[in-house]
């Protein structure tokens, strides 16, 4: 890999990275620094021209000052490696650390905000043909973070997730031996049938067309680096595409500001949410509609499940507790989340 690009110097070490749930990442120290090598291995977003495309959108998103670390240029001027069938791209590596809403002031939740609507303005810029359209270019759901996000298409339908949760709740109760897990999921189940009874008149129309444009797609604490209280990288735009915009903003704020028990840290989000409005040109009505639509969305949701009963796969298990719980408080807290984001 490294001999495509004579300017990385040697290769010293290669280390595995623990985070993320989609792709592997390596660091990679050399005779002249460190990088980051992403080795795509996604299906739906991990095909050469995908890549190319988050590649010149980092790039030029750069040139306008946003944060972001664009990959490095092998010796034919191309940031796209295939070995093997697959393929990979070197980036600079960037010292920094994550972190979540608690971890961040009011005045850094409010820069947060501004950052997204930055993102979202940019993107409007330097992406051309295509923003606005409504055209769905891949977005899909923020697995690697338990987003839930959808690609922007119709709203859920009630019928098919109680089908969803019959086969969930067979697939706990046949646990054996059962664990806590097992417990609670299936209360949870039982309970979210209960709220989706009381609320299917509830489900939102289809979105519109004009507050519709290009996104980052995976927004979220994971692909946030900050050094010191300033955001230095926005990373992993595997899932840019064309969404509804006002609701990447608050599936980012539900994602970054939920506290362990399952509720919104709602200052937090009042401050994140005007800060975005004014920095995306968003208004108040836009805000609401994306509320409700990202309320149904979680009310409907059970990727962590489908993940451990349908795939056995329990990477995600540790945020089911938190996820699950957003979900019923939100519900109950319904005007309250609603205000946050658009007062």
């Amino acid at each position: 890999m490294l001999r495509r690009y004579p300017h990385a110097g040697e290769p010293l070490t290669c280390e595995p990275l623990d985070q993320g749930l989609l792709n592997h990442g390596y660091r990679v120290s050399t005779t002249r620094g460190a990088y980051f090598l992403k080795h795509h291995l996604d299906d739906s977003t991990g095909d050469r021209a995908t890549i190319l495309r988050q590649h010149r959108a980092t790039q030029r998103l750069q040139s306008l000052g946003v944060p972001v670390a664009p990959p490095v240029e092998d010796s034919e001027g191309g940031t796209v490696t295939e070995i093997g069938g697959r393929c990979y791209a070197l980036h600079p590596w960037v010292d920094g650390l994550h972190r979540a809403g608690a971890q961040l002031t009011l005045a850094q939740s409010l820069r947060l905000g501004a950052l997204l609507g930055a993102v979202h303005t940019g993107l409007e810029q330097v992406m051309g043909v295509g923003a606005g359209t409504g055209v769905d270019t891949g977005a899909g759901a923020g697995a690697g973070a338990g987003a839930g996000g959808r690609s922007g298409h119709a709203s859920p339908d009630p019928a098919e997730t109680f089908a969803l949760i019959d086969e969930l709740l067979a697939a706990t109760r046949s646990r054996r031996p059962r664990d806590s897990f097992d417990e609670l999921a299936e209360h949870r189940l039982l309970e979210r049938r209960t709220l989706l009874e009381q609320h299917a008149d509830r489900r939102p129309p289809d979105p519109d067309g004009p507050a519709t444009g290009w996104v980052h797609g995976d927004f979220h604490p994971l692909n946030v680096l900050y050094r010191g209280a300033d955001p230095v990288a926005i990373l992993d735009w595997d899932r840019l595409g064309v969404q509804p915009r006002a609701e990447e903003a608050v599936r980012a704020a539900v994602i970054f500001f939920v506290q362990p028990a399952g509720k919104l840290e709602l200052g937090k989000v009042r401050a994140y949410a005007r800060a975005y409005r004014r920095a995306a040109g968003a208004g108040a009505a836009e805000l609401a509609a994306a509320v409700h639509r990202v309320w149904w969305e979680r009310l409907n949701d059970f990727w962590i499940l489908r993940w451990r009963y349908c795939l056995n796969d329990r990477r995600a298990d540790p945020q089911f507790p938190a996820v699950s719980a957003l979900a019923v408080w939100w519900t109950r807290e319904y005007e309250a989340v609603r205000e946050a984001f658009t007062g």
